[in-house]
């Protein structure tokens, strides 16, 4: 092998890697800002981060942070967090919980009311090859209401998307379950 070839392997090697790595969470994202105000929320020094167990930090695969906003008598809970999901063909339609430096991801909040409902969720940060379809606000308007009551199921109470199915399970999953875990922390 050349040493041409050699250098041009270890560039697409470290690009490759670089590429694989990912960032911190953005925990400050200005799509977040757009819906606070939207619902009335401006004081944005209201706003605390609570403190999840680490018990329950190891047992649900939680991957961000939860928050108060309490403003004017205006109670709301955002969850900010990242989803794992695999590599297109590099695993099974299941949520990867942990933190995975092979996974490609997406980053995401729910933001949820004084009662833990979900008010609105919306993905900021899709750092995947497939499944941008779950970006849409149509499709992510279906969460809207869930308050962990129920079930959440593909292919019954949301909607499967051809071409998009582990981001689907991945973040069905992880409204449910961090839906779930604002319930257990905030009793």
């Amino acid at each position: 092998m050349s040493s041409k070839s050699v250098i041009v392997f270890i560039i697409f090697v470290v690009n490759a890697f670089l590429g694989m790595a990912q960032t911190e969470i953005n925990y400050s994202p200005k799509a977040l800002e757009k819906v606070l105000q939207k619902q009335g929320l401006t004081d944005f020094k209201a706003i605390k981060e609570l403190t999840v167990p680490n018990n329950q930090v190891l047992t649900t695969g939680i991957n961000g942070k939860y928050f108060l906003i309490t403003e004017n008598n205006k109670i709301a809970y955002i969850y900010i967090g990242r989803v794992n999901s695999c590599r297109g063909g590099g695993c099974k339609a299941q949520p990867v919980f942990m933190e995975n430096r092979e996974s490609e991801y997406f980053d995401y909040f729910i933001l949820f009311n004084k009662d833990k409902t979900v008010l609105e969720i919306k993905v900021f940060n899709y750092q995947a090859t497939h499944g941008h379809e779950i970006t849409a606000k149509g499709w992510l308007k279906q969460f809207v209401g869930y308050n962990g009551t129920k079930q959440l199921k593909v292919d019954k109470n949301i909607d499967a998307i051809s071409g998009a199915t582990i981001s689907v399970y991945a973040i069905t999953a992880d409204v449910e379950n961090k839906t779930a875990l604002l319930k257990e922390v905030m009793q």
